[in-house]
C-alpha cells in the first residue's frame, strides 16, 4: 500500500517517496481527518541493503504507505541516478514535526520505547520523551507511553501486554522506538487492530528527544555525517554494522547511480 499521490524514486529495487518532510505531516493530518491509519516506513542504509536478502524487510517495505529516505546517501544516490529526491527526511525528525502538526489538530500520540527508570523516583525514556513533546507541541494530547524491558518480545505474555496497552489508548499516532526490526514487527502486530491509526517506527528518536542520547550537530546531520556522530557514542554496537556492511554497500550505490541514469535516458 502507497500513498499515490508522490512518485516514488527507485533505488537498488527498493521504492522511496519523492516527499518533503513537510509533506509527509500534511499527509498524516489530512488521512486522519478522513479516518485512514496508516505506516511511515523510514528507511537508512542499512535497511536498503537488508531489503537485497531479508523477505521480512521486504514485507515491511510493501506493508508501507510513506518510505521516506532517513539518510544522505540514499538522497546523494537519487541525484546521481537522475532520479532527485527532495531531502532527507528522518525519523528523529519527524518525531517533533508530526507532534507539532497533531497538536494543532489537538490529537493524541502513544510513545512507545526509550531506555527503562534506573530507580522508582525516575520517569522512564518513552514518558520524559512524551513529557518534552507535549511541552513543546501546544494541543497535543498523549494517549499514552510504554517502556517495555529489554527482551519483551520473547514473552509472549509481556509482549501481549505492552500491545494490548497500545490498543486500549486508540491514539492517533505511535512512536515506536524499539530499533529495528523490532520496531516493524510490532507495529504489523498492531496495524489490524488499529486501521484509524498512523506509525512510524523511529528507532533511537525517543532516546533523543528524552535527552538519553545526543543526536549529531546540525552540520554532521546536513553533510552526511550522523552516522559518524552515533559511532562515537555507541562504538561497541554499531562498529561491525556501519564500517564492515552499511559503508561498502552505501560505496557500491553511489558508484551506481550514474550507470542507472544512463540506462533510463
Amino acid at each position: 500500500m502507497s500513498v499515490e499521490a508522490f512518485d516514488r524514486v527507485q533505488l537498488d529495487g527498493t521504492g522511496i517517496d519523492r516527499i518533503t518532510e513537510a509533506e509527509v505531516v500534511a499527509v498524516v493530518r489530512d488521512a486522519l481527518t478522513h479516518g485512514r491509519g496508516g505506516r511511515i516506513l523510514t528507511p537508512n542504509i542499512d535497511i536498503l541493503r537488508r531489503a537485497q536478502r531479508d523477505d521480512e524487510c521486504r514485507r515491511h517495505l510493501a506493508d508501507a504507505d510513506l518510505i521516506v529516505a532517513d539518510g544522505m546517501p540514499l538522497v546523494w544516490a537519487s541525484k546521481l541516478s537522475g532520479t532527485p529526491l527532495p531531502e532527507r527526511v528522518a525519523g528523529s525528525s519527524l518525531i517533533r514535526t508530526l507532534s507539532a502538526g497533531l497538536g494543532l489538530d489537538g490529537r493524541s500520540i502513544f510513545v512507545l520505547g526509550g531506555a527503562p527508570a534506573t530507580d522508582d523516583a525516575t520517569p522512564d525514556g518513552a514518558t520524559r520523551a512524551a513529557d518534552r513533546l507535549l511541552a513543546t507541541c501546544p494541543g497535543l494530547r498523549l494517549a499514552g507511553t510504554s517502556c517495555p524491558p529489554f527482551g519483551f518480545e520473547r514473552d509472549p505474555l509481556a509482549y501481549a501486554d505492552v500491545c494490548a496497552k497500545v490498543v486500549d489508548a486508540r491514539p492517533d499516532l505511535v512512536f515506536v522506538g524499539l530499533g529495528y526490526p523490532k520496531q516493524e514487527r510490532v507495529i504489523t502486530r498492531l496495524r489490524a487492530e488499529l486501521p484509524q491509526t498512523w506509525f512510524l517506527g523511529c528507532g533511537a528518536a525517543v532516546n533523543f528527544i528524552a535527552g538519553d542520547i545526543e543526536r549529531a550537530p546540525r552540520w554532521m546531520q546536513r553533510t552526511g555525517l550522523e552516522w559518524a556522530h552515533r559511532l562515537g557514542t555507541e562504538p561497541r554496537r554499531l562498529a561491525g554494522r556501519y564500517l564492515r556492511h552499511d559503508a561498502p554497500y552505501a560505496l557500491r550505490l553511489l558508484a551506481q547511480a550514474p550507470a542507472q541514469r544512463a540506462r533510463a535516458r
